[in-house]
């Protein structure tokens, strides 16, 4: 079950690092991203604990809304977001703009991984194949999302504050809606779930190719 589970997480880790056409990143420094996304697992699940607690609503879709946003979406990003800044905001190998996406993958796969764990091993195979098309690439391109904006904000001062801010907000949101179509209870947007998948996929893939075909541009 370890290893059906890891198995996407490997494939997407390693399309993510020879995407890095300029200059690849340290494999002691990607071990390190990858191992604080397994250990942010931790202080996520206190988190998200409490927030469950606090939780005003006792009927879909606001109790969804909450769960979906609040509990999941604000602190799962939060954390991805905390660790890859002070993994690599300073550090001198982050010098290109996609460096942001290789670091924020392997941080947020980090997570995703330890979690798909959990999942499979309760839910079999049939888990694994769902979530292996579904919610370990979602965790990657909710990295990619994250990358996309730290990359430019790291190498263009004159805008650092905004593209940091959109870093943690724009993962939330995407990492947010995904959730909701899937705990709502509506059916309507059940059946928007496998498009909005397709989007990711999109979506992510075109911030790649963007910063991919941008990064010859170095921070000195």
């Amino acid at each position: 079950m370890i290893i059906i589970s890891l198995a996407p997480v490997l494939i997407i880790l390693i399309y993510v690092y020879f995407r890095d056409k300029y200059e690849k990143e340290p494999i002691n420094l990607l071990l390190k991203a990858l191992l604080a996304g397994a250990v942010i697992v931790v202080p996520i699940i206190i988190l998200e604990k409490f927030l469950s607690f606090l939780n005003p609503f006792e009927t879909n879709p606001l109790q969804g809304f909450w769960s979906a946003f609040v509990v999941a979406g604000f602190s799962e990003e939060l954390f991805k977001f905390a660790a890859l800044y002070f993994l690599i905001w300073k550090n001198s190998n982050f010098n290109e703009k996609f460096d942001g996406i290789v670091y924020a993958v392997f941080i947020s796969l980090g997570f995703g991984g330890i979690e798909n764990i959990l999942y499979v091993s309760e839910g079999g195979a049939g888990v694994a194949l769902t979530r292996a098309w579904t919610a370990v690439p979602a965790h990657a391109i909710f990295g990619i999302t994250m990358g996309y904006y730290f990359g430019i904000a790291k190498m263009y001062p004159e805008i650092r504050q905004s593209f940091l801010r959109k870093a943690l907000a724009v993962p939330i949101l995407i990492h947010g809606i995904y959730d909701f179509i899937l705990m709502s209870g509506i059916p309507f947007l059940l059946a928007l779930f496998l498009p909005f998948v397709v989007y990711l996929y999109y979506s992510g893939l075109k911030r790649m190719k963007v910063i991919s075909d941008a990064s010859v541009f170095r921070h000195d």
